[in-house]
């Protein structure tokens, strides 16, 4: 710790080249994980690269064909940002629900994504939105898509001396709504478990045109359930659908008992959960009618 030292480059080749210097050196984007970690000893780094001077890192763009979202957006910024919370209101409302008010000020979207919590609240909201993941590294640019980023408990698909630039969201068609909802065992500022993201897009008739489905915390990463994406695909949402849902998302949990619920129980939770997610994303497309 004596020995930390601190880069703020203003480049993404810069911080490229940090990163590649110094083995071991950490991505400092919000540091509401990175300095507890370093704090309680849990990592020992020679070299912090804070990316929040990197303007690519810093901004929201919002074309006719995309929008994308800066690894180091915070919380608070995002939930400012009127367009973006109409286009997709359930990424909104998984990054609010990250830590109290003040950690809002300070936690980035892109930060919760690469600390690869399988409970992290803005993991399924994201991969339910068919985000991809823009990274940057010695090799160049990529993109990674959103359900292919986490690998396991603490570990995503970042290679050496990669970071994460910005998340690229689509631009949802007209009649399309999203929603996240998490069920926690206190009111609020406790971990999810369950989290649940759904987005949907309707045909004119109401029948589910397309759609995305995610999960989090009942697997060692979250999870993209296809199932129940195929139950919603080509139907209104009734019961018989709302039961396939269900079902859909219980078969595709892989949880763990802990303090906060058994694996019976965080399955039948996650069942109920994406039906709730589901009828709210509905609603939403139900009333853009562009």
């Amino acid at each position: 710790m004596a020995g930390l030292r601190y880069e703020a480059p203003n480049t993404v080749d810069a911080a490229i080249g940090l990163l590649s210097e110094v083995a071991g050196a950490k991505v400092l984007a919000g540091g509401t994980d990175l300095l507890v970690q370093i704090r309680e000893e849990m990592i020992d780094p020679d070299l912090i690269v804070d990316i929040k001077r990197i303007d690519e890192t810093r901004r929201i763009e919002i074309t006719p064909d995309y929008v994308k979202i800066g690894a180091a957006m915070t919380g608070a910024e995002l939930g400012e940002n009127e367009e973006l919370a109409a286009m997709w209101p359930g990424v909104i409302e998984a990054v609010e629900l990250i830590g109290s008010w003040q950690v809002q000020g300070r936690a980035t979207i892109g930060g919760n994504l690469c600390n690869a919590s399988p409970a992290a609240d803005s993991v399924p909201a994201i991969i339910a939105s068919g985000a991809k993941i823009v990274v940057a590294g010695p090799q160049g640019v990529r993109e990674i898509p959103a359900e292919e980023f986490p690998k396991a408990p603490g570990r995503t698909a970042l290679e050496a001396n990669e970071f994460v630039v910005s998340l690229v969201l689509p631009v949802p068609p007209k009649r399309s709504g999203d929603a996240y909802l998490r069920f926690i065992p206190r009111t609020e500022m406790d971990i999810a478990v369950v989290g649940a993201g759904v987005s949907v897009s309707l045909n004119e008739d109401g029948t589910c045109a397309s759609a995305r489905v995610a999960l989090g915390a009942v697997a060692p990463t979250a999870l993209l359930v296809k199932d129940a994406i195929d139950a919603l695909l080509g139907s209104k949402l009734d019961d018989v659908t709302l039961e396939k849902l269900d079902k859909a998302a219980r078969d595709a949990c892989n949880p763990i008992d802990d303090k906060r619920g058994t694996i019976e129980y965080r399955t039948k939770v996650a069942g109920v959960l994406v039906r709730r997610t589901a009828a709210i994303a509905w609603e939403r497309a139900q009333k853009q009618n562009g």
